[in-house]
């Protein structure tokens, strides 16, 4: 009895720590007075309509959507054929491919963003608007690879083999017979890259500036000059989103089978 009890006092105590903060995030969203505060000064979903009405949440919202989107479509341009080509066939230097590609999983986004402001945009004159795409598909690339490899592994290699001796092309038989059966991977790769890029904060706070910011950075900027709930409001309205669509992910393609 006392096992289990502690068991259930250390689960509560974890749950406490995980949705504690964004609890407290909506009920000072919810808050009827003109500060930031919790507890709230009455509740009022006014914070919430405010957040539609400020331009340059819908603006930086459309920039954040926009690498988002194209940014993961872009990094699965290029991590399909780069995880294809690594479980199928014996590439030279897989291991070091491997880390390369994983590389802006392990060092810390902060240093990307300085080193490619340092590096890449100030000495080639390069436009933050694409050094930002760049730099969104760089850091969603590692999913990519890996999510659509872990898939391209658990399917039978003799399905493929089976449609070349009868004819196939090998891209013929990638398109016929790879991609159908690995489509729920790249959906789940999709999403978690998705996801990342929208709510990416070191590289973006580097690579924006005038008119051109992510809306994770707008908020940013956005709390340095007001200090009123709506900030709380979008970020309880991000949260929910990233928890419906990983959700959704789970209900339609079961999202934990390929991560």
């Amino acid at each position: 009895m006392n096992s289990r009890l502690s068991t259930w006092i250390i689960l509560g105590l974890t749950l406490t720590f995980l949705i504690g903060p964004f609890l407290i995030i909506i009920a000072a969203a919810l808050s009827a007075g003109n500060n930031l505060a919790f507890p709230p000064q009455g509740l009022s979903l006014k914070w919430f309509i405010k957040v539609f009405e400020v331009e340059s949440f819908r603006a930086s919202f459309g920039v954040s959507m926009f690498l988002a989107i194209f940014g993961t479509l872009a990094a699965l341009v290029l991590g399909i054929p780069a995880a294809y080509a690594m479980t199928r066939f014996k590439v030279p230097g897989a291991e070091t491919v491997k880390l390369i590609v994983s590389s802006p999983i392990i060092v810390p986004g902060i240093i990307v963003g300085l080193a490619l402001l340092q590096y890449f945009v100030i000495p080639l004159g390069v436009g933050i608007g694409l050094a930002l795409f760049l730099a969104h598909t760089a850091l969603i690339l590692p999913y990519a690879v890996r999510v659509v490899s872990a898939s391209m592994e658990n399917l039978r290699v003799d399905m493929e083999e089976a449609a070349l001796m009868l004819g196939c092309t090998r891209f013929g038989a990638f398109r016929r017979i790879v991609l159908p059966n690995i489509r729920g991977g790249v959906l789940a790769a999709f999403i978690l890259g998705f996801v990342t890029s929208f709510n990416q904060v070191p590289v973006s706070l580097f690579l924006s500036g005038p008119g051109l910011r992510t809306l994770p950075i707008d908020m940013i900027a956005y709390m340095e000059i007001n200090y009123d709930p709506s900030v709380a409001a979008l970020s309880a309205l991000l949260a929910f989103m990233s928890i419906g669509i990983v959700f959704a992910a789970e209900r339609f393609i079961g999202l934990s089978r390929y991560v």
